[in-house]
């Protein structure tokens, strides 16, 4: 081997800086391992001699190597050996690999590089070209250690957002939890018939609400309100909304207001959506705006006093079957002062009943895009007419399931059912 001392004016006996520092020279020949060590110690690296590839491994696991430099051919474990067992052993900072051998051929020279090898010396080793092949490979290491660190903080980064992510999930299921207690009654029996509701969010949470309040002994008050966009700042105004159409607090209730006798009653539905107009665009510092359906349904003759804000229509499904769907339309809640609400009226007879529902449901699409819509609804009930109650509004669910081919639908779905069976039902 033609190892020997380097140009005198570029030797270093500092110890180095660099990406290489710690060598491990592997060789069953003393004398191969001497030159070899005497050259790198001029140029200032770290050595340590192992002379069989079972004690280099030993060495390795108390201070990896930064640069391995062994003999290919040692007798017991071969360098071609080594290499292997040594890229198996654990570590995160990456180490050169240099081979030391007669070999030329290519299918060698392959095997070397399958085996974890990073590059190869043939002997006799000439100090120059070693001091070259280092050099190369200090690069090298220096790249691998800068992707290895980049991976580390991305590890890192990452872990924090999933943990971030588990903790937002986490409130979201909460936020959910909350939303849905809204409707403290997903069905109630009345003397006059039977009410189920219904509320589906197509996230954690969304911007539909439903729900129910007495109006004093002759009525019951209904409402289905959506809030514009998706996620938490809708939840939170639905929230809020349903402070002001609350079922335990009566005085805070803008649908309500006393009479003579003391007694919360009614307020015209279209006077109610006019004030919740006023409190949104007045005290509500929000750019959201939410369809509402509104109405009261006097429980003695069935008869309903409604206004529609922008909401769908409401179907009517009468006794004999036949189905209507009617209404103003309306305009949004929240996006203009000083506009004015209609009221409209109709009356259900024994054995009628009322769906009110979210545009979440007729303006579900389905897999070619167009949407169920008012004839796809109209059909769907027919198709459902003999079901009743919060079974009807399952059905009504996986009905929709098939149309749109998933579960996951586009936006939220909520709905209101009100059979009607008269004063005399049982």
């Amino acid at each position: 081997m033609s190892v020997g001392p380097p140009n005198t004016a570029s030797v270093s006996s500092v110890p180095r800086g660099g990406a290489i520092r710690h060598v491990l020279v592997v060789d069953d020949s003393k004398l191969q391992r001497k030159l070899l060590t005497l050259a790198l110690k001029r140029w200032g690296f770290d050595v340590v001699e192992a002379e069989s590839g079972e004690e280099a491994l030993e060495l390795a696991v108390i201070q990896k190597p930064d640069l391995v430099l062994s003999d290919w051919m040692m007798p017991g474990m071969s360098g071609l050996e080594l290499c292997q067992r040594f890229r198996e052993m654990d570590g995160e900072d990456y180490s050169y690999f240099i081979l030391l051998t007669s070999k030329s051929e290519k299918e060698e020279v392959a095997l070397g590089l399958d085996s974890g090898a990073d590059d190869f010396l043939t002997k006799p080793v000439d100090s120059n070209e070693l001091r070259a092949r280092i050099t190369a490979g200090e690069r090298i290491v220096e790249m691998q250690r800068s992707m290895a660190q980049a991976n580390r903080q991305l590890s890192e980064t990452l872990g924090e957002l999933q943990q971030l992510y588990d903790n937002i999930d986490s409130d979201l299921q909460e936020a959910k939890k909350l939303q849905q207690s809204l409707v403290k009654e997903r069905f109630r029996a009345l003397p006059v018939g039977d009410l189920s509701l219904l509320l589906r969010s197509s996230g954690h949470v969304g911007g539909d609400l439903v729900g129910f309040f007495e109006a004093g002994p002759q009525y019951i008050g209904l409402y289905a309100l959506d809030v514009s966009g998706h996620g938490i700042s809708s939840a939170l105004m639905t929230a809020r909304l349903a402070g002001y159409l609350s079922s335990a607090a009566p005085d805070q209730n803008v649908a309500l207001h006393k009479n003579d006798l003391g007694e919360y009653v009614p307020r015209s539905p279209d006077e109610v959506v006019a004030a919740l107009n006023d409190l949104v665009l007045d005290e509500m510092e929000t750019e959201h705006y939410f369809t509402l359906l509104l109405g009261f349904v006097e429980l003695a003759t069935g008869h309903i006093v409604m206004s529609q804000a922008g909401h769908p229509h409401p179907a009517v499904q009468r006794a004999t079957g036949e189905i209507q769907q009617t209404g103003p339309g309306g305009f949004p809640v929240g996006l203009l002062s000083g506009i004015g609400f209609e009221r409209f009226e109709l009356t259900l007879n024994r054995g009628d009943r009322i769906l009110i529902l979210s545009d979440g449901v007729t303006e579900c699409p389905g897999p070619d895009g167009d949407m169920l819509g008012e004839e796809g609804l109209t059909a769907l009930m027919h198709d459902l007419a003999d079901m009743r109650g919060p079974a009807f509004l399952e059905a009504l669910i996986w009905r929709l399931t098939e149309f749109n081919g998933s579960e996951d639908f586009p936006d939220d779905v909520s709905a209101i059912l009100f059979e009607y069976q008269g004063l005399d039902a049982t």
